[in-house]
Parts: structure tokens; C-alpha cells; sequence
């Protein structure tokens, strides 16, 4: 089980050893066998051009994810900023909500979807167990 983890921002200050333990943690709980899986920390910048580069939306978003194959999971792109500007304006923990967007990109990587409302609310249900479950053995970033 191999995760890899690139973090290409400064906006956050993140720990890749714990990073790599709280996406094995959630794999390891799915049963989900891999040998790779990578994360990208990345700047609104960069999560914008991929954003307009691979769903014409130039927009900055929370996180992309991007299936490969069954040996390597896929790969996961979060934007940190994100992730503060939304603690800012509604309360919380930036790393928590970080977290959180790593957790939801491993999600979809696994089949979930949120674009259909009844899809969406299964994934977010299915987030809450993850998180919590990171809470109770307290695994953070």
C-alpha cells in the first residue's frame, strides 16, 4: 500500500506522514486493496486550471479526482485554500475540512457520486461515518 503524497502550497501548513495515515486509515476500513493512491496538496491557482482544463469550469473548487486503474486507485488533487476560505466564512478547522476533501475524493475514486441528489446524500452520509471513524482514532491532518 503505497500512498503518495505531493504537497505543491503554502497556504496550509499540512503533515504528509499524517496525510498518508488518514488515507490508508479509510482504505484500509472500505477493505480496499491498492498498490498506489496519490494526493496532491495544491494552490486555488493550480485546482482552477485543472478545473478549467478537465470540466470547463475555470473556477476553483475543493478537490478533483481523477480514477486510473485498479492497481493505482487514482489520484487526488485538494486545494488547502479552499479549505480556509471556507472556514472563514462558515467556522471550522481548515485541516479538519481538508480532511474532509481528501476523504470525499477518496469517495469518489470508490464509485461515489454527488451529482444526483439521492447519490449525493449516500455520500455524504458515507463521509460523516469516515470522518467520525478518523475522529475515534483520532487521525488527523
Amino acid at each position: 500500500m503505497n500512498v503518495v503524497v505531493f504537497n505543491r502550497q503554502k497556504d496550509l501548513k499540512l503533515s504528509i506522514r499524517r496525510a498518508k495515515s488518514l488515507v490508508k486509515t479509510i482504505l484500509q476500513a472500505e477493505n480496499i486493496e491498492y498498490n498506489e493512491i496519490f494526493i496532491h496538496f495544491v494552490t486555488k491557482k493550480r485546482i482552477s486550471e485543472l478545473h478549467a482544463e478537465f470540466f470547463d469550469d475555470p473556477s476553483p473548487t475543493d478537490c478533483i479526482t481523477f480514477p486510473i486503474d485498479k492497481e493505482t486507485l487514482g489520484e487526488i488533487f485538494v486545494c488547502p485554500q479552499a479549505a480556509i476560505d471556507y472556514c472563514l466564512k462558515r467556522g471550522g478547522d481548515p485541516l479538519t475540512e481538508t480532511a474532509l476533501y481528501i476523504v470525499h475524493g477518496i469517495l469518489h475514486l470508490l464509485g461515489y457520486d454527488d451529482l444526483d441528489p439521492i447519490k449525493r446524500r449516500a455520500m455524504r452520509k458515507k463521509e460523516k461515518t469516515c470522518m467520525a471513524h478518523l475522529k475515534d482514532l483520532q487521525i488527523s491532518l
